[in-house]
Parts: C-alpha cells; structure tokens; sequence
C-alpha cells in the first residue's frame, strides 16, 4: 500500500491526497462549479496508482463538497451552509412575526427559501413515532412531509406527525399553507402553548434513495434529526422527523452554565 508517514505514523497516500483535495475546496483553489482533475491527470500529478486515486476519491465525495455526475466526474458543490441557532429558531417572536422556522433561519443566512409540500392526510403511526407521541402503534395520525429548497438546491426533507385527536378540529392543518407561522402558530392558535422542543441528532451515510432525493453523492454524509414540541401541559403535540444534508447546515447551540 503506498503510504506517507506524518505525525510520526504511516499515513495512506490516498488519504493524503483525499484530504489535499478537500482544502483545496474549501481554500477556493477549486471554486463551486469546477471540475475536480481526472484521474489520469491525478495519477500523474502524485505519481501514484489508479487504483489509489479511485480510492482518494471515494473519501472526497464522502466530505459531501462535490457531486459525481456520469460521463463528467467530480464537481465542487455550491452548497454553502446554513447556520442554525437552535436557541433562536423556535422563538415565538419568529411565529408571531409571521415566520415558520426554516423560514426564519434562511431569512438570517441571506439565502432563499422555498418549501415543496409532498403529503399531507392520514397515516398509521410508525413505532418511533408513536411512543414519542405516546399514542398507540399503528394509531392514526396527520402526516405532513415537506422537502425544503435554498437557493434552488434541495437540503432536507421532514415529516411532521401530530396526534389524530389535536389536529382534527384545526383545518389550516391539514392546507400545504397553514398560514402565517406555520404549523406551530396554529398549534398555539389551538391553545397548545409549547414549552420547549427537544432534539435528537444522529449522523450516517445517505441511502440510495434519500442522496437522490436531496441531489447527493451516494453515501454522503446526512443528520437524522428527531424533534419532540412539548407543551405546557406536558404534551408532545408534534414529531418532526427531518433528515438534513450535512454540507448544509451548522448547529450552534447556547447552554446555560448555571442553574
């Protein structure tokens, strides 16, 4: 195996090379839209195999900075990250102001958001889903699916699932435009005044079908991210089940050092 040592260990060469070719990315050396070097012309440059350039290449496209196209090869993404503060995008402020969450978020990055409704209706509550709502298996349940757009590039997809028995007698929820604040605002309409949102994140490797839904490499990176809306009363009224392509978003989180 051809291998560079550094840091006093053997480093493999097409990690090595992987990783000049991610900061060459991320220095602007490649701009988005740029064609990443062949592999012949990388195998010259390095003096290497092809086998170890296909290698090398395998780790580029699991950063999620370039996208593989048939017949073209490898191109630099322009998919600059959104910054999510999760302290701020859940506000009240945000709903009475008219602003659903990701709304709010986008409107702070500069970047245009857009928001393609896929289903709304009735579906049987998966497992997870339903003991986090703490209904039973198989219950029924509004679903709400959305894929969401900034700057034209699809970035994450989510499913909203509310117990059948709070959202029944609310019909903006069951319109792909609740109104003004989205469907929390409603929620609170309704008298379910939230509390707080708890979330769980968990990073893997996109699925065929999920990198294509998102305009992914396959096996780029994604975040699973699960969100319980909790209310005075103690209620999870909603379960965002979202999944979000990694490149896209930064998470920055405010915790309180005191009690």
């Amino acid at each position: 195996m051809e291998t560079a040592v550094g840091g006093g260990r053997a480093v493999p060469r097409y990690v090595q090379i992987a990783e000049e070719i991610v900061q060459q990315i991320r220095a602007g050396v490649l701009k988005p839209g740029d064609l990443v070097p062949s592999e012949s012309e990388l195998v010259e440059r390095y003096g290497v195999s092809g086998g170890t350039i296909r290698k090398a290449m395998v780790e580029v496209r699991a950063s999620g900075l370039v996208d593989t196209r048939h017949g073209k090869g490898s191109i630099v993404k322009d998919r600059p990250p959104v910054r999510l503060r999760s302290s701020d995008r859940f506000r009240a402020s945000h709903r009475r102001g008219g602003k659903a969450a990701y709304l709010a978020e986008s409107a702070q990055s500069g970047a245009t958001a857009k928001v393609s409704v896929l289903y709304i209706g009735p579906m049987e509550a998966p497992e997870g889903i339903a003991e986090r709502l703490d209904v039973p298996a198989g219950a029924q349940v509004l679903a709400r699916r959305r894929l969401y757009f900034r700057n034209g590039v699809p970035v994450e997809t989510a499913t909203s699932y509310l117990p059948w028995d709070v959202v029944k007698d609310i019909p903006q929820l069951f319109s792909e435009n609740p109104g003004p604040g989205g469907i929390y605002a409603r929620l609170e309409d309704d008298g379910h005044v939230f509390t707080e949102f708890v979330e769980t994140l968990t990073a893997r490797p996109a699925a065929k079908a999920e990198a294509s839904e998102l305009a992914l490499s396959p096996g780029a990176p994604v975040i699973h991210l699960l969100r319980n809306a909790i209310t005075e009363a103690g209620r999870v009224v909603e379960v965002c089940d979202t999944l979000m392509a990694a490149d896209q978003f930064v998470f920055e989180y405010r915790i309180p050092a005191a009690d």
